[in-house]
């Protein structure tokens, strides 16, 4: 049982980056690779000042804004030099890959001796379900912060940004800035889910956010194709539902090293489990 709780745990984790992604693709319809880089420097960044004692509460602003940073980089690259919003990512997760690699200095980061946010809260006395407990409020808290941010006057011109940047324009709205604004809150959320995932697993490596944008996306495709077999369309629902999807998404992996299943093959699991996912949507819009 401990084990299916450790993967939940591990997908509320990353559901952060999950909302991160919901965000950038979703609201702004813009496909951001930074998500391999960023999620790894908020790792780093976590690894080194927890290795230096500094406190919990000046990391996390200090793994957001630095999140934050990589995304207004990719944002900057593509209103104002005009390339590609893809290629503009990838030209930052790739530059992202030296930085987080002279930050941490090594190939790993053990966190094993360092005092973590799971261990400096206590209320409960079962380890794995204190982390489960503190968590979720955690990530209720982004939620509702998200979805009250985007319910607001300058919310709802986010969203129409990503509908129509055109219309925006006409209606007097800088829709680069509203781009560059929502990458760096994206990417301050994948930042957070290194924060927290270098330490419920007790390391940090350089090579961690290798691919885990398909992990994102993959949790935003669940969320999408269960929006559409429940029908729900409020904002706050959707947020849920990427959050429960994130859940899921480990849950299916979990199981799958349960049957046996070669640890070597998840990644192969990953792409599969993606590809049924928009292969279903897919063929229910067909119908």
């Amino acid at each position: 049982m401990d084990f299916y709780i450790t993967a939940i745990i591990l997908g509320l984790c990353l559901s952060a980056m999950s909302l991160g992604i919901f965000m950038s693709m979703k609201i702004f319809n813009i496909p951001d690779i930074t998500t391999d880089g960023s999620y790894t420097l908020g790792a780093v960044v976590t690894a080194v000042m927890l290795t230096k004692q500094v406190p919990i509460y000046i990391i996390i602003p200090t793994v957001m804004l630095v999140g934050a940073v990589a995304g207004c980089i990719t944002a900057l690259i593509h209103t104002k030099f005009k390339v590609d919003a893809l290629l503009a990512g990838i030209l930052t997760m790739t530059a992202l890959y030296s930085f987080n690699l002279t930050i941490l200095g090594r190939s790993n980061q053990p966190l094993i001796d360092t005092k973590n946010i799971f261990s400096s809260i206590h209320i409960l006395s079962n380890l794995i379900y204190n982390s489960l407990f503190i968590v979720v409020g955690i990530i209720a808290l982004i939620v509702a912060v998200i979805a009250f941010i985007l319910k607001t006057d300058f919310g709802i011109a986010m969203r129409a940004t990503g509908n129509n940047a055109a219309m925006v324009r006409a209606l007097g709205v800088n829709d680069n800035k509203m781009k560059i604004f929502g990458l760096a809150v994206a990417n301050g959320l994948t930042a957070f889910a290194g924060f927290l995932v270098a330490q419920n697993q007790f390391y940090a490596d350089i090579n961690m956010g290798i691919g885990i944008v398909i992990t994102g996306l993959g949790s935003v495709l669940i969320a999408d194709a269960l929006k559409q077999l429940f029908k729900i369309n409020s904002l706050a629902g959707q947020l849920i539902l990427v959050v429960l999807s994130s859940i899921i998404f480990q849950l299916v992996l979990a199981v799958t090293l349960s049957i046996g299943v070669n640890p070597n093959l998840l990644k192969l699991v990953t792409a599969v489990f993606v590809l049924t996912i928009v292969a279903i949507t897919k063929f229910r819009k067909a119908i």
